[in-house]
């Protein structure tokens, strides 16, 4: 097999071959005949957590699945392998719609799920807490699923790729609205701080974006939920912010200011652009209990000046605490801190124990499909529910055929 990269190339995957499955018939003989094995998809992890080495990469985008919805309209079923930029124009072309969306729309349904992926919002959880449904191949190439109402579905919402080959997801929808977002540039840290509840709940969906060794923040993105494509007004200036007038990078972003559906809206970059940097990044992200929001941010200010040389820039959301056993928001209401560096790798990686230590007292939660250097210890003492997770795991897959190195650090 010819050397196969992720997204932003910092590593290559050690598995010795790649399938391609044309039908559900022939991804069971795979996976039962398979030694180890992992599916693949957008390759957007920044870590091994997809890989399995010397074993089997699993590419499903031929199986042919399609999407259906229920009769009542409030879940629909789509193809795990759909890109969320997929996914959503095929239920905008219904007149439905998700909650919400992560920044980027070219990442995989399953994999966005897998790893914690989220949006933003003080109201609105993870992408994976609109999961009503699943159904996947396990390790003995038997097609499983679990339900809404499954006890096992708290432990497969975010399954970081242990107990199989997802095949479908279904997801709670609802009827499709419209979203106005704008952008704001340079307020001051310190009014963004005396400010901070006030202005992560002035919108449907609030983040902003910064270096942290610098007087301001860079600017702050608001999306509003309109009942309609009737535009609201908003003020040309916000706790010291200036709304940008025209748009931000054209051929990347989406539309600021016009009101459209959410599908064209809740995403930071549309499908057909490089979204980010471009994969020139490396990125890593940590979620703090939102009552330390403050001082976890003032916590990294003070290491700004070892930070920012690296940094293109962090992205700051807040997001809805829920009941699913690996999410980083998993009983608390969460402040996320993103980081996507510029791919210094020895740099970035020399950085991430510091951070970690900077932000200990706070207790920080991994993005799982990022760069971090917990251990163990830290892992269990962060998800109270790590290890009733691996006896889920240990049930679908006894012999660990889908077990990777990722997968073991998790283990006593």
């Amino acid at each position: 097999m010819a050397p196969l990269a992720n997204w932003s190339e910092n590593f290559e995957f050690e598995a010795t071959s790649v399938e391609q499955p044309s039908s559900m018939e022939q991804l069971q003989e795979v996976v039962a005949s398979a030694t180890m094995a992992k599916a693949i998809g957008t390759r957007h992890s920044f870590n091994r957590s997809a890989d399995s080495p010397g074993g089997t990469l699993i590419d499903c985008s031929e199986l042919g699945l399609e999407m259906s919805v229920a009769a009542d309209s409030q879940t629909a079923t789509i193809p795990a392998r759909w890109s969320y930029s997929k996914t959503v124009a095929e239920l905008e072309a219904r007149g439905l719609a998700l909650k919400n969306l992560g920044s980027l729309p070219h990442i995989s349904v399953a994999g966005a799920t897998a790893t914690a992926t989220h949006g933003s919002g003080d109201t609105n959880q993870i992408l994976s807490a609109e999961i009503a449904g699943v159904e996947l191949v396990d390790a003995a190439g038997e097609i499983r699923t679990a339900e809404a109402n499954s006890a096992d579905l708290p432990a497969l919402a975010v399954g970081l790729g242990a107990f199989g080959i997802f095949t479908r997801i279904t997801l709670d929808v609802q009827p499709s609205y419209f979203v106005q977002q704008d952008y704001y540039r340079n307020t001051p840290w310190e009014t963004f701080i005396d400010n901070f509840d006030e202005i992560m709940a002035s919108a449907y969906s609030v983040n902003f974006h910064t270096k942290f060794d610098v007087p301001n923040v860079t600017g702050i993105w608001r999306k509003h939920r309109l009942p309609s494509a009737k535009a609201i007004e908003v003020p040309d200036e916000l706790w010291g912010m200036h709304k940008v007038q025209g748009q931000l990078e054209a051929g990347k972003h989406t539309t600021l200011h016009e009101p459209g559906p959410w599908s064209e809206r809740l995403a930071h970059f549309i499908p057909g652009g490089a979204p980010s940097a471009g994969g020139d990044e490396l990125q890593s992200e940590y979620f703090v209990d939102r009552r330390h929001s403050i001082d976890a941010l003032n916590a990294l200010r003070a290491m700004g000046d070892q930070i920012d040389p690296h940094l293109h820039g962090s992205e700051i959301r807040t997001v809805a605490a829920d009941d699913i056993w690996l999410s980083p928001a998993y009983k608390r209401e969460t402040l996320s801190i993103g980081f996507t560096w510029k791919k210094h790798i020895d740099e970035v990686h020399a950085l991430l124990t510091p951070i970690e230590e900077a932000l200990a007292p706070f207790e920080p939660r991994p993005h799982w499909g990022k760069l971090f250097d917990f251990g163990r210890a830290d892992l269990a003492a962060r998800f109270p529910k790590l290890d009733d997770f691996l006896v889920v795991v240990d049930r679908y897959d006894p012999n660990g055929k889908f077990n990777n190195p990722y997968l073991q650090r998790l283990r006593p």
